[in-house]
């Protein structure tokens, strides 16, 4: 009965695992009612949950809100793109459902797989923002490389969200039941469950121990290459123009023996030409013969 008491078994750890939640959901849905700073709030929200499943989320209000300040500009920017672009998907497919023909059937093909990249964007984006310091472009670039580089995970979590709102909109009582559990915690819980796969994704790009701590040093070429980090890369390098080096110094080598063995032959053929030859003295006085030595 002591054990039933315990605030560390699995059951009272877990009770409050579900209280953290309910608290940051509904932080979170008070941060979202000025529509503008959903993308703050969703970065602040995407924090805590990486922090909660790496075991260090501290004290969840004061967290989310330290985030939410840090994050303000570049979350705000990011949620203006992704809204303004969404909204033009939801305009174009909505033309597009008034327009006959087989040229408007191809371009409603086209406009949904473009949506579906924009999500699979979106499930990355403010999870990104939050673990890493880095330009709105970058973020943009980086979030969309690593859910197609990841893209078992990404469909994973596709599915998570797309199921989430099927159950909602499937009738009126779902509708109801569901509208409870995302007041109550829903999006938090969401986020949470997604942290399970984004953390070991992120895990990959974050700086090892005794690696550069610089956010871009894990970036496209590093992703998209042979895995190499840039450290290693820079002794491969190192590696190469060295050998290089030792090889020309080496053919320099070769080419100077053997310059100064040309010579040495030359020189030896005049020296024997020179020690063939004999003046005649018949006839030649010997003033006449030293200047013909000479």
């Amino acid at each position: 009965m002591s054990g039933f008491f315990n605030m560390d078994n699995a059951l009272w750890r877990g009770l409050g695992k579900v209280a953290d939640l309910m608290i940051l959901n509904i932080v979170f849905i008070i941060c979202c009612i000025p529509i503008f700073t959903i993308g703050a709030s969703l970065t602040a929200l995407n924090y805590v949950t990486l922090k909660m499943h790496d075991g260090e989320e501290g004290y969840i209000v004061r967290s989310f809100f330290r985030s939410f300040r840090q994050n303000f500009k570049q979350g705000t920017g990011l949620w203006a793109i992704m809204l303004f672009t969404g909204l033009i998907l939801v305009l174009d497919i909505m033309i597009l459902r008034s327009t006959e023909g087989a040229f408007a059937s191809v371009l409603t093909v086209i406009i949904i797989i473009v949506c579906i990249i924009w999500f699979m964007v979106f499930l990355y984006l403010f999870a990104v923002l939050s673990r890493f310091d880095n330009t709105v472009k970058n973020t943009l670039r980086n979030s969309f490389i690593m859910a197609i580089a990841d893209f078992p995970r990404t469909f994973l979590m596709f599915l998570l969200y797309v199921a989430a709102v099927i159950v909602t909109l499937f009738n009126s009582t779902t509708l109801t039941w569901a509208l409870l559990f995302w007041i109550m915690f829903g999006f938090a819980t969401m986020s949470y469950w997604c942290t399970s796969f984004l953390g070991k994704i992120f895990n990959k790009y974050a700086p090892k121990e005794g690696e550069s701590s610089d956010p871009d040093h894990w970036d496209v070429d590093e992703i998209m290459g042979d895995g190499k980090t840039s450290d290693e890369a820079s002794a491969d390098d190192t590696a190469k123009a060295d050998s290089a080096e030792n090889a020309a110094a080496a053919v320099k080598e070769i080419g100077s023996v053997a310059d100064t063995a040309a010579v040495n032959e030359i020189g030896s053929a005049e020296d024997s030409t020179t020690a063939g030859y004999e003046l005649p003295d018949a006839g030649i006085d010997s003033d006449t013969k030293n200047t013909i030595e000479e």
